[in-house]
């Protein structure tokens, strides 16, 4: 392995190392107490599971609009908590917004939130226990990577799980520590995309393209997120999860920086395809015309870059639509003209993270496609001659 290579290998161990440090004895967010758990007072809440063991009654409420909506009153076994074994009467639909996919069946399992109050407690069931359908979900998905993808599919099944340990162990615990969010995103993205790319296609030049161009289109792209973010005035109030965040940790949290954060997180997965694939590209034309130089092979990445980009771009934006497809309908059903419907917070918030993502993933076709092709032309003038002799009659023996 040549001192470059060696060089790249060891700049990746530490930053990985450094990670894995920060994890091990930085904070800890959610862990459980060693002490045993007090009894609970007034205003505290704790969440049950249980299972629906009968259905006493059911039918229509209205509502304070004149609609109406489905109600039922519920026997659930409580199996878990300070009234495990017990079995209550909850009521689903007279205080809060349901549909009829909501209704339950005696067997559904569920989660039952229990609020103490200064004369008695008020129960009520707050969600579904989806765990199996959804480990299903996991089984099928990892089943298919390896069937499918075989060995270089498991690999990518464990950058992909890299890939959340230094979202839940780092970035997450050091943000809600204080730190700065954008920059912790940023490290852990880096990090992240670095492993996970050496994992799945091995430690090579064209791996070393992909993770440059990343690293310098990532840092791009959280430069252009904290211009557009600071001049359009985004506050990261337009969310109901902004507010929760400010009354559990109070006005100092910097919510600018999670819209920040956001946006680059949310950009690593097209970015890591787009990067990989023009540095794949400009290799394989190297290893198909050696003879070819840096910049006929930068020429040719734009070429092939410019397609990529044009799907990229709309799948981002699609992307980024459908997740805020809810709020966009509800947007849509108030009457006011477009600019100030596109000027609210929280549609301003969706165009910036679209466009400012985007964005990064242009500026990502001409910075990998130039790393690649000097790196592959570099690679190719450092081989042995023999080598350079023999794959240039395999390049001649495929031409005849």
């Amino acid at each position: 392995m040549r001192k470059l290579e060696w060089l790249l290998v060891g700049v990746l161990t530490l930053l990985v190392v450094s990670a894995v440090v920060i994890v091990v004895v930085g904070p800890r967010v959610g862990e459980p107490s060693s002490q045993p758990q007090e009894p609970l007072e007034p205003g505290d809440t704790e969440t049950m599971s249980g299972r629906v063991v009968e259905v006493l009654e059911e039918g229509e409420v209205e509502l304070g609009s004149g609609a109406t909506q489905p109600y039922q009153r519920l026997v659930v076994g409580i199996d878990s908590g300070s009234m495990a074994g017990q079995e209550v009467v909850v009521e689903e639909g007279t205080t809060n917004v349901i549909g009829q996919d909501r209704l339950f069946e005696p067997g559904d399992r569920v989660f039952v939130e229990r609020a103490v109050g200064p004369e008695e407690d008020r129960l009520y069931i707050s969600d579904v226990v989806r765990i199996g359908p959804l480990l299903v979900a996991v089984i099928l998905f990892i089943s298919l990577v390896v069937i499918v993808g075989r060995w270089k599919g498991l690999r990518s099944l464990g950058g992909s799980l890299f890939s959340l340990v230094v979202i839940f162990g780092f970035i997450l615990p050091q943000i809600i520590a204080g730190q700065n969010p954008v920059g912790v995103s940023i490290i852990g993205s880096i990090v992240l995309l670095s492993v996970s790319t050496y994992l799945t296609y091995g430690v090579n030049y064209k791996a070393h393209a992909a993770v440059t161009g990343m690293a310098v289109s990532l840092a791009l792209t959280g430069g252009l997120a904290w211009l557009f973010v600071g001049w359009a005035r985004l506050t990261g109030m337009g969310t109901e999860e902004s507010a929760f965040l400010v009354m559990e940790f109070g006005a100092g949290i910097d919510l600018r920086g999670l819209v920040l954060g956001g946006i680059i997180i949310g950009s690593l997965g097209v970015l890591d395809d787009v990067c990989v694939g023009q540095a794949s590209a400009v290799f394989e034309l190297m290893r198909t015309n050696p003879r070819l130089t840096w910049l006929n092979l930068f020429r040719s990445s734009l070429n092939i870059g410019t397609d990529h980009i044009a799907a990229m771009v709309n799948t981002l934006l699609l992307a980024y639509v459908g997740g805020a497809l809810p709020l966009m309908l509800a947007f849509s059903i108030y009457q006011e003209p477009l600019l100030r419907r596109l000027n609210r917070e929280p549609i301003a918030e969706e165009i910036v993270r679209t466009l400012v993502g985007s964005a990064g993933l242009v500026l990502a076709v001409p910075i990998t496609g130039l790393v690649a092709s000097l790196l592959a032309t570099w690679a190719a003038e450092s081989e042995p001659p023999g080598d350079r002799d023999e794959l240039r009659r395999h390049e001649q023996d495929g031409a005849t």
